[in-house]
């Protein structure tokens, strides 16, 4: 009778989730060679090959698809019999609306994947005042933009910002925008990047989350500073055409303060998704 170890069976998902190796090891704590050997190891133990792999790309086989359905039932039956003993454990979240966009559903399944028990609060807002708020104690852990000088925290990744808008929009003086409301820090960086090149711009839309301000870009209000992965599906980048100023890239940054074991592993798959996503 075949048994199966079920830390291999998690690395599995997690590789086929992440489609890397490296994101794996990332999100697990440990190198992309332990993770290497765990799903040898269960490719032997299974008979089949479950993963197909190139230099540049890690996917499933049509016997690794059809393994991951049961991987997944065996981590959850496995979850809900310990979970009956584990103590309730709590994970605070913010998340700068102008960091996740469309992918925060993806973000809190990771989460949700890593450890189902887990109960997660998870608040929207501007990067400076999460910031304050963490900095106050009121999260485990933030993602937001880097502010200012400040220099801590790990860096997920850097966005390139551009000026989006429908692909029948066209400018006019002065510039329509469609943006959050201050204190939005992106608010303030497109601002000052217009004064400065003296462009006149009026604010044709306010949203109360960036998925309002895509909305406003698709309907055709105004034009929107954003990060290129947030930016609605169809929205062209008219910056250059328009003749926009550049806007500068933008660090995401990660800040934590959990110690223990379970919570810091829940952020560090918070981080990796975050990384995963924008590959």
């Amino acid at each position: 009778m075949k048994t199966l170890d079920l830390v291999t069976v998690q690395a599995f998902v997690l590789v086929a989730d992440l489609a890397s190796f490296t994101r794996a090891a990332e999100a697990s704590g440990t190198t992309q060679s332990a993770v290497s050997l765990k799903l040898k190891k269960l490719e032997q133990r299974l008979g089949r090959r479950l993963l197909e792999r190139t230099p540049r790309l890690v996917r499933l086989s049509s016997d690794g698809a059809s393994f991951l359905t049961h991987a997944r039932d065996l981590l959850a039956a496995h979850d809900r019999a310990v979970g009956a003993g584990r103590v309730e454990q709590r994970l605070t979240l913010g998340i700068s609306e102008h960091t996740a966009g469309a992918e925060l559903p993806m973000l809190i399944s990771r989460i949700n994947a890593y450890d189902p028990s887990l109960r997660l609060d998870v608040r929207l807002g501007y990067s400076r005042t999460l910031l304050d708020d963490f900095d106050a104690g009121a999260f485990d852990a933030v993602v937001v933009r880097r502010e200012g000088g400040r220099r801590d925290g790990e860096k997920l990744l850097q966005d390139r910002f551009g000026w989006f808008a429908a692909p029948a929009f066209r400018p006019s003086a002065p510039l329509r925008l469609a943006t959050l409301a201050p204190p939005c820090g992106v608010h303030l960086l497109a601002s000052r990047a217009l004064d400065a090149a003296k462009i006149k711009w009026v604010e044709a839309f306010v949203g109360g989350g960036i998925a309002a301000v895509a909305a406003a870009v698709t309907a055709g209000l105004g034009v929107a500073p954003l990060a290129a992965r947030l930016a609605p599906p169809g929205a062209v980048d008219i910056g250059s055409s328009a003749g926009l100023p550049k806007l500068p890239r933008s660090d995401v940054m990660l800040h934590s303060r959990v110690s223990d074991p379970r919570l810091a592993g829940a952020v560090r798959t918070l981080g990796v998704a975050f990384r995963s996503a924008s590959s």
